[in-house]
This record gives structure tokens, sequence and C-alpha cells, in this order.
């Protein structure tokens, strides 16, 4: 089953009703529900569908960034599914979900959730049996590497922007870091605030470790928040990152946070990372920003290197892990670049 929802910041959301959903991690979502958008047409055969899972503290809106005509994920041509993420705030979250699993007693959810609920999505509602690609950015790249290893015969190409298919142990201590910050507010009250407004400091303050760990040294050091439009550097943390978390609500924020700092494919394989990677039969791109600071470089090449058909696409940009947020033209043609190498792979 599925509904329509519309608001008036991210357009026409729909619905795909998955019921009372078992998650890995021992608990059950009464009603579970997985938002999501669709760009394009689905073709008779149902063989042209890209499946783009968005970020952390993102929506199923945010990848449309890199849909339109004339681009290599063009609607004319593909079918591009945007599947939202549990804890969200469309799909089912902390937000939206009634007692005894509201607010603070939200479950516990894992990356691996939410891709079997967008592969029932996939599969149930839209009747496709085999994906042309799957590709995302930070946690959307943690869901790219749980399909291509649960999922193989379904994902033939992929691309991870800025991600990993273990967590590495520093980004583990920098979601810790964000998440004390944001719990820190005395109007958390362990997640039962009335309103996510409540908690202004804390989101404030969390803004701070984004605005250290997002960007890069350099973006700082050359000013360049001054081709953004912004007067300095604390007026581009105040206009940007503080006004991106702002209107967020913290427990749908901390839910994302747990399954960003789990993330982890060697689940598949009893740890054994490697062995997890061996499974993955696409033809996979890994693509790190340079002086990324949540995912180096050189933690994804080493991803890389133990794929089967693995291929290195590094990006050159100054904005660290915010690179895919398009601040400089060049951010998205270079990865338009890969994604339609990716797509004639």
């Amino acid at each position: 089953m599925s509904g329509h929802y519309t608001d008036e910041v991210h357009g026409k959301h729909e619905f795909f009703e998955l019921g009372n959903f078992s998650l890995t991690t021992g608990y059950t979502i009464p009603g579970a529900r997985l938002g999501y958008k669709t760009l394009g047409t689905l073709n008779s055969a149902r063989d042209n569908a890209v499946l783009a899972p968005h970020m952390f503290s993102g929506t199923s809106a945010f990848m449309e960034n890199y849909v339109g005509p004339g681009r290599p994920l063009d609607p004319a041509t593909h079918f591009v599914i945007l599947p939202g993420q549990f804890g969200g705030g469309f799909s089912s979250s902390p937000s939206n979900t009634p007692a005894p699993f509201d607010r603070g007693q939200f479950p516990p959810v894992a990356i691996a959730d939410d891709v079997i609920a967008q592969h029932r999505l996939v599969t149930e509602h839209f009747g496709i049996e085999q994906l042309q690609a799957v590709l995302g950015w930070s946690m959307g790249a943690q869901q790219t590497y749980e399909w291509a290893v649960r999922f193989p015969d379904m994902v033939p190409r992929a691309a991870a922007f800025a991600g990993t298919a273990r967590m590495p142990l520093h980004n583990q201590i920098f979601i810790d870091t964000w998440s004390e910050l944001l719990t820190s507010d005395p109007a958390f009250r362990d997640g039962f605030y009335d309103d996510a407004s409540e908690v202004r400091l804390g989101l404030a303050r969390m803004s701070v470790g984004f605005s250290l760990m997002g960007l890069s040294a350099a973006f700082y050091r050359d000013e360049l928040w001054r081709g953004l439009g912004f007067a300095s550097a604390d007026d581009f943390r105040q206009g940007f990152i503080r006004g991106y978390f702002a209107p967020m609500d913290p427990n749908n924020l901390l839910t994302q946070g747990r399954k960003w700092r789990a993330g982890d494919i060697s689940a598949h394989t009893g740890g054994d990372l490697a062995a997890a990677l061996a499974k993955i039969s696409a033809q996979f791109f890994v693509v790190p920003f340079s002086e990324d600071l949540f995912f180096p470089p050189e933690d994804c090449r080493a991803d890389a290197e133990l794929l089967p058909n693995g291929h290195y696409r590094p990006i050159e940009t100054p904005m660290g892990h915010f690179g895919m947020f398009g601040l400089r033209p060049e951010d998205p043609a270079a990865i338009d670049a890969v994604i339609a190498e990716m797509l004639a792979s």
C-alpha cells in the first residue's frame, strides 16, 4: 500500500506501508512506513530504476539535486527512486511514531533495516527484480554498501560517495562528540521534550562540531566562505551550519547517528570485512572527497582494493565531506562524471 503527503519545503512524498516491521535490532515498529519520492517513469521491462538513498540529516528530496534533463540521472531515461530512512522524519521516526515508541523511546534501528525496507518497496511495490544502480552519499553510501552485499544479484552497479563499508573509529568518536553536545541541553529532557525548538541550545552546540569536521582546514584558511556570500567564518557557521540544523528534530538526528555509528557490512561475515566486500559482485565505484574528515580517502581506498570490481575515483575539493552539497559548481560536475561512468560500466 502507498499514500501521499505534501509539505511546503520538500514537495510530494509517497509512503509505502510496511505494517508491523521487525527490526534487525530485535524490536518491532508497529504500523511502520517508508517515505519516498520518484522521478521519471519505470519502463515496461522494469530495468531502468536507480535507487539513491540519502545522507544523515537529509530527506529523500536531497538527491533530486543530482537528477535532471541532460544529466547522467535523467528522468527521461531513468526511473529514480529516492527512499527515506528510518529516523529521517518522513519514514517512521521518533518525531512521528506514537507511544510506546515515540520520542526518546524510539527503538534502535540499523542501516540494514533501511535497506530491507527499501528492498520491499522496490520488489513488492514496483515489481523490480534488478536495479540498474544504487548510489548515495555518506549514510547513503553506507546503505549502498549494504545493498550490494545483502542483495548482490539486484545491484550490478553502485557508487558510494564519501562513505565506507565499516565505520572508522575516529568517525565514531565524532558521532559521540556531537551526540553529547546535542543532549547536553537541559531542555532535551532525555528525549522527551514537547517541541524540537526547545532544544535550540543543543542543536547550536551540535553545529559547532559539524563546522569543524564537515569542511577542511583549506576552506577556512583560504576564506572560501566569501565565495558563498558570507561576510566572515562566523557568518558562515551561523547562517549555513546552524541554519541547516536549527529546524531539525534532535531525536531523529540521534536515531540516524546511532545507525551511522554502527555501520559495518562485515556483520554478514562474522566480522571479516574482506570477506564481506568479496561478496559484492557490482561494478562498484568508491568516491571519496579529498580532505574529508569523516571518511578519509585512505579508508575509502582500502575498501576499493578489496572489492572484486572496485573502481577508486577520488574527487578533489576543499569542501571536505560537504563536497556533495554542491557549494562549488566544480563539485557536482565531478560527481556527475563519476555517475555517468558508473552507469556506463
